[in-house]
């Protein structure tokens, strides 16, 4: 729920009907700002006494949550909370939110981790935010899964590929396309989405750098725009590339299907998987592998954990922290001071 102006300069609320499951505006007759904020916090209050009266299901918090978030996450994550919505409602049925109860939502983690440890810990944390959500709303008092314990998930180190490994990869694809952006992904670390979004404009020859820019339909992960610099070896398949008749400031995918249409995340990915297969490589490598892959030699070849933290966008270094077992000189040395 938020206040808005109109083009006349009168102002109005925004809210998320419950009942009929849509926006509605409420106008509130004034011009001045502060009147405004004063007729919201009213309106709330008044809208919070009817809706505590009222039951709202499993099923009717999450279209609400939705369409609340829907404009500040990515679809990625949109999809994870229809997704972990939808399986919670599959164990519990679409029953009114204040029913869920401590033993209900510890049933169902405790189940889904048999099953899938990693879906049990998506779930958890979409789950835990979305009823966060619901007792600031009032729907209810305390949210559940803040007294559940995730079991511990086993870690494991995170798979890479060596230039060799790559190249055999390479030599099974036949597409030309699919291994430039195969080599593309493994020396510079950009996500499939990223390199599948990239735009001509954001290629600086001069500078040699790609500029990753928030806005127009794309965001990065952590919504931050930034830069990576290019390779011999990345620049080269570029500049192969690169339209002979492209102006410097057209917005146009560098990966296109067709004009303005780019290449399918999903298709890409599974031609990187077939190729590994091929290649008869361990089956655990898939396309995020080429991402892994830039940071792991990265890091062996004793770049800072905090440099590779920046060229892979990532928003804690602890995030990071998980190559830190690369750095094998820096055990050795340490060791030698014994």
């Amino acid at each position: 729920m938020f206040i808005n102006k109109r083009k006349n300069g009168y102002y109005f609320v925004q809210y998320f009907d419950n009942v009929e499951k849509k926006n509605r505006r409420v106008s509130t007759r004034t011009k001045v700002k502060s009147e405004a904020i004063k007729f919201l916090s009213s309106f709330n209050a008044s809208l919070k006494s009817v809706l505590k009266e009222n039951k709202i299901t499993l099923k009717d918090f999450c279209i609400e949550y939705i369409s609340t978030v829907g404009n500040t996450q990515s679809k990625s994550y949109l999809k994870s909370i229809k997704l972990s919505f939808r399986q919670l409602q599959r164990f519990t049925g679409d029953v009114d939110l204040k029913s869920i109860s401590v033993r209900n939502t510890q049933q169902f983690i405790s189940s889904t981790f048999q099953r899938a440890e990693m879906s049990a810990a998506l779930y958890y944390r979409t789950l835990k935010a979305a009823f966060t959500r619901a007792v600031d709303w009032e729907y209810i008092s305390e949210n559940p899964f803040k007294k559940v314990k995730l079991p511990k998930i086993q870690k494991s180190f995170p798979a890479f590929i060596t230039e060799v490994e790559l190249n055999k990869i390479l030599s099974v694809t036949k597409s030309k396309l699919l291994k430039d952006i195969f080599t593309i992904a493994f020396y510079s670390g950009l996500r499939l989405g990223e390199l599948t979004n990239l735009k001509w404009v954001s290629i600086d020859f001069t500078e040699n750098i790609i500029t990753l820019y928030n806005g127009n339909g794309f965001h990065t992960k952590n919504k931050k725009d930034r830069i990576i610099p290019m390779n011999k070896k990345v620049r080269e398949i570029f500049l192969n590339i690169l339209p002979k008749d492209i102006n410097k400031n057209e917005s146009r995918y560098v990966f296109e299907k067709h004009k303005d249409v780019r290449y399918n995340n999903e298709y890409i990915s599974k031609k990187f998987k077939q190729g590994v297969r091929l290649a008869e490589l361990d089956d655990r490598i898939h396309y995020h592998t080429l991402r892994h892959s830039f940071a792991s030699n990265l890091v062996q070849k004793g770049v800072s954990l905090y440099v590779v933290k920046e060229l892979l966008g990532h928003e804690n270094i602890t995030t990071t922290q998980i190559y830190s077992h690369l750095q094998k000189q820096n055990l050795v040395d340490a060791i030698k001071l014994l």
